[in-house]
This record gives C-alpha cells, structure tokens and sequence, in this order.
C-alpha cells in the first residue's frame, strides 16, 4: 500500500472518469452474457475495486470485456438450455463456473504462470478476438431491430410438437430416476402428463426458440424471419446510438462517445414518451450474496464445465496482461504478471459470489485513467466505488435505460474489438504449406481455423484446436529447421578446424556433430546414426557443444542409439556435453552406465589426447 495517496487528486479523477465510461458497457455487456443489466454492473463494481487492490498493475481497470462476455454468454446459454430454460435454477451453476474461474486464475498466479502467457501465438488470438467482434455483431443484429424470437408467437408454436416431446422425455427421465418407470405399464406416465398446462408447453416451446435462435449461426437462420418482422423504433435508437458515438468521437474525445450515446438516445426515448423496450429493471439497494452457490452446490453439475471455467481464466489472464503491456508503455513502469493474475482472480471470484459476470483489464478504460491523471491502484477502487454509487443513487433511472440503444453500443464493441491488423496482413504473410492444390501461410490457416470454429461452433473448444495446430506446425518447423543445421543424415561432414586426426586415427575414428537440440522433433534423424557408421569404425567421437537443449524423446533417442552402437562393440566419447543435457542423461544413468565419466571431455583435444593414448595404433 505504500505510495497510495501520494497522487489522491489525479487517481480521484482518474477513476471517476474511468467508472462513468464503464457505465454503459457494463450495462451493455450484462445483457449481452444474458445475465441482464444488473450482472455486468456487479461485474464492474467488484473486479474493479478487487482486482485494483489485489493486483500488480497499479494503473489498470478492470470490469466486463467483449471476449470475457463471448464466453460468459455461452456458458450462460448452455446452462440454461440445459435446466429446462429455467434461469433461476441455472443461476448458482453459472455463477460457480465463474467463480471457479476465478480460483483458477488465483491458481495461475501462484504457481507463477503469468510469465507463460505471453507464448500463445499471435494467430490463435488474433483469430479468437476476430471472432468475438463478429459474435458480437451477429447476436447484436436482432435485439437492434427489435426482434425477439420467444416473443415471435408463429416462431414459438412451430416448436410445440418438439416441446411436447421434451416435456415427455423429461417426465419418463424423472420416473426412471426414481426408480418406478414400468415399461409395461404407463399409468404413471400417463397421469404425470395429464399435469401439463398449456402454459408448461408454450414455456418449454419459447426455450426450444430462443435456443435455436441463438448464437452467430441461429442469428444468421433467423435473420430472414427478423427482417420480415421489424420494430423500426429500436431499429432507429440503435441507429442513432451507433452515428453519435462515431460522430461524437470526431468533434473530441474529451467526453467518452458511448456515455454521450447513452445519455441522449435514453433522454430522447423517455423525454418524448416513446413505446420502446427498455432493458432489464435494475434493483435498488447493496448488492447481495448468491449463497445458493454454496448451498446447493454438485460436483457433478459442475463438472462438465471445468475446461469452460479454464478457457475464462485463461482468456482473462491473457486480456488483463495484454492491457497491463499497454499500462507500461504510458507510465513506463513494470507490472507483476503473477500479483495481477491473483488480483483479477479475487476480483472475479467475489464478483460471482454477488451475481457478476467475469471481467479482465479493460484497454479503454484503463487508458481513460492514466490520460485523466491515473497512477495507482487507488484510481482503480475509487471506479469501483463510483458505480455502486451510480447503482444506489440511480438504479431506477438506469432501468429506464431502451434495450435498442444498448444493442447499439455493443455493435460498435463488437466492429472495435476485431483484430484489424491481423486481417490486413493476410495478404502479405509467406505462404509456406500447401493444402490441395493451394498455398497459403500457416498463420492464416490458423487464424481462420479458430476464427470459424469460434464463431460458428464453440469458442472454448476453437482456442483449443487453434493452439494444437499452432504447436504441431511450430514443432515440424522446429524440427526441419533442426534437422537441416544438425548434418545428421549426410554421412560424409566437413571437418571442424580443430579435427586434425592422426593418419592412423582416421580409419577407426567416426566423428558426428550434433547442432542443434535433440528434441520429438529432430529425433528419427538422429536414430540413424548407428547405421551410418563405416565397417571400419571401432570409435564414435560425438560432439555436442552446440546441443543445448534434450527432451525426454532426445534423451531416449540417444539412449537408443547408444545401445545400438554397444551391440556392435563400438567405443562412443562425448565432447562439450553441455549442462541441461548431461543433466538429463545422468537422470537415467546413460552416463556413467553407457558413457563413462572419463569418456566425456570438455573440448576436442583433449578427447584427442585420450585417443592418442588409447589407441593400439597410435
């Protein structure tokens, strides 16, 4: 805590100026995961203050980000599809999947993984942000133009037939779970059914429209249906939103655009008395502990959403670090990777205890505080303290807030959140695989692998795929790279000019370089050396000063070889074995069981030396 009121003036404005510009995407972020307005709010106040005190970037403000949300807005649908479309009973298990993302990341930053992060490669999360901007876009498209789909009566009753299948499958699960579902006889089923109002159909058949609607693809199925069915009010309101915060930004950008949006968009809807669909209401009061989370909390009903909470710890460890470089570059300072990890866990994690969606370090807002006189962790509490202001003192007035305009806002989120410069390179980048009968660069393939599988298919699964593909191609680079600087497949090497051998050396004495590290990916090459060694040969002098670097595969490789050339009673000397991989092999005992300690040298002569001495013809 020291130095934390060394600069109260400029942190106080700082971090008023930063709360009210996050304002509008915390509301706008909270509808969009699905949770409602109130959710991004808690999200903002809680990480803010938390992450702020608790991390190691003195300057940075954290809330609810576009890609944190992407996520956030599956695991919510998923959920809730999955509890009978039932929001409330799904609540706690969402809210535990947040929370144990935030134990993960605590997690990461305790076991000193920040320094780690910064080695996913460029296309993956290129790919991935691209992604979130078209999400955004897409899912965006049908609340700006008023369109939703469990309001569309023709919509939702061409799900009956399906919703009355559901409902029957859930009774005859129910019965078989309670051990009394009796094949023959079905009076039990039948009796059950008969309970099921009008309104149980039409509920579970607005769930099976909602689903289908949702996501980029069921946004792209339903488009034609939305177009034919649009309420040009909330068409216009997201319009308008969208105009002035790109025409706003032109005249300055003293005042944040989106908070101008916001402002006048909500003043013109509620002033002039317009039938609008305002968003969700927001409720008055401190905000409230979920204990449910830990009252009715299943191992089992987490369980299936383990890797989910993993890839939001991740991604919001990435997101925070990425802003903190950005942080440094403006104050030219250094932050603790690791202290930010914690902090941004313990935000998170109290954030879900209260019903918050998760969050990370925010670039915009977090550039807002340093440029508004920003330079500690108190800017970054004094945001969180000015939203709970703003919900104590104008929750009511919030609520009023049209669903349209919000929808705006996120539109343009989602067109700013796309990495722009990832795309204008495709172009330009070396084309260095072929596919069929077309070239193009492996960085792209993996950016559009993970672009179309995140947004058209799952987001948490796209990472992991895209980071596969990106290791297997950076290994087989690696290795050729390896094996074409290693010579081992020529049998025939130029001499290095310290191997000047005797005459009656050169016959029994085979000398291999090794030039690069002995890894998965360098390893076939190397287990053919014991067959390229001459019939002559009673010595192999292996050289190995420019192998910094074995794996557990190269180490088993030379194992393997070592073996081989044993069998064939053929004496191997060491030459500049290197710390790491003398370390390895005396782990497995290679030496002193296959190589003795005086048969590993430090330089050439005096291996030759030995040699000399040891060789019936010298």
């Amino acid at each position: 805590m020291k130095g934390l009121f060394n600069n109260i003036k400029g942190d106080a404005f700082g971090g008023i100026t930063a709360g009210i510009v996050a304002l509008p995407l915390a509301l706008a972020f909270g509808v969009s995961s699905g949770l409602g307005p109130t959710a991004g709010l808690y999200g903002a106040i809680f990480i803010s203050f938390f992450a702020s005190l608790f991390g190691g970037t003195p300057t940075q403000i954290s809330g609810p980000t576009a890609p944190m949300t992407a996520v956030s807005m599956v695991v919510v649908a998923g959920i809730i599809a999955g509890n009978d479309g039932d929001i409330n009973k799904a609540l706690p298990i969402i809210l535990t999947v947040f929370l144990l993302a935030g134990f993960m990341q605590i997690g990461l930053g305790v076991l000193g993984m920040g320094k780690y992060i910064r080695y996913i490669p460029y296309p993956v999360v290129s790919g991935f942000m691209t992604a979130i901007g078209l999400i955004i876009l897409l899912t965006q498209i049908l609340p700006s133009i008023g369109y939703y789909p469990k309001e569309d009566m023709a919509f939702v009753n061409s799900f009956k037939p399906q919703a009355e299948e559901v409902i029957l499958e859930n009774i005859l699960k129910e019965e078989a779970g309670e051990d009394i579902l009796v094949l023959e006889n079905f009076k039990e089923t039948i009796s059950r059914a008969s309970l099921i109002t009008e309104a149980d159909i039409l509920k579970e058949s607005q769930t099976l429209a909602a689903k289908e609607a949702s996501g980029a693809l069921g946004a792209i199925k339903i488009l034609p249906r939305a177009l034919q069915n649009i309420n040009w009010l909330e068409l216009i309101l997201a319009l308008g939103t969208i105009i002035i915060i790109y025409g706003f930004k032109r005249i300055t950008k003293a005042v944040p655009s989106t908070l101008v949006a916001l402002i006048v968009m909500s003043g013109i809807a509620v002033g002039f008395n317009l039938q609008y669909r305002p968003i969700e209401e927001i409720p008055s009061g401190l905000p409230i502990p979920n204990l449910e989370i830990f009252t009715s909390f299943s191992l089992g009903s987490v369980t299936p959403y383990i890797f989910t909470a993993l890839t939001l710890a991740l991604l919001g460890a990435i997101d925070s670090l990425l802003t903190s470089v950005v942080a440094d570059n403006m104050t030219k300072t250094k932050h603790k990777p690791n202290k930010e990890l914690v902090g941004q866990g313990i935000g998170n994690s109290i954030a879900a205890v209260f019903g918050g969606i998760p969050g990370a370090g925010a670039t915009i807002r977090t550039v807002v505080n340093i440029t508004s006189g920003g330079k500690t962790k108190l800017s970054g509490m004094i945001a969180g303290i000015m939203l709970l202001i703003i919900l104590l003192g104008l929750g009511p007035v919030a609520s009023k807030i049209p669903a349209g305009v919000l929808a705006g806002i996120l539109i343009t989120v989602g067109i700013g959140v796309m990495d722009y410069k990832g795309l204008k390179a495709i172009p330009s980048l070396p084309k260095d695989i072929k596919i069929g009968p077309f070239k193009m660069s492996s960085e792209v393939l993996i950016m559009l692998v993970v672009l179309g599988l995140s947004t058209f298919w799952n987001l948490v699964y796209a990472v992991g795929i895209g980071l596969v593909i990106a290791s297997l191609m950076f290994m087989k680079k690696i290795g050729d790279l390896t094996a074409e600087r290693s010579d081992v497949k020529p049998l025939k090497e130029k001499a290095w000019a310290d191997e000047k051998l005797p005459a009656n050396l050169k016959e029994n004495v085979f000398i291999k370089h090794v030039k690069g590290p002995l890894f998965f990916g360098s390893t076939s090459e190397f287990q053919q050396l014991a067959e390229q060694i001459p019939d002559t040969a009673k010595t192999v002098v292996i050289r190995l000063g420019r192998m910094q670097y074995m794996d557990q595969s190269g180490l088993y490789a030379m194992e393997d070889v070592l073996q081989d050339l044993n069998k064939k009673n053929i004496l191997v000397l060491f030459v500049g074995l290197l710390r790491q991989p003398k370390y390895m092999m005396e782990r497995i005992d290679i030496i002193p069981d296959l190589i003795p300690n005086d048969h590993v040298f430090k330089d050439f002569n005096s291996c030759l030396e030995w040699l000399k001495e040891n060789n019936p013809k010298a």
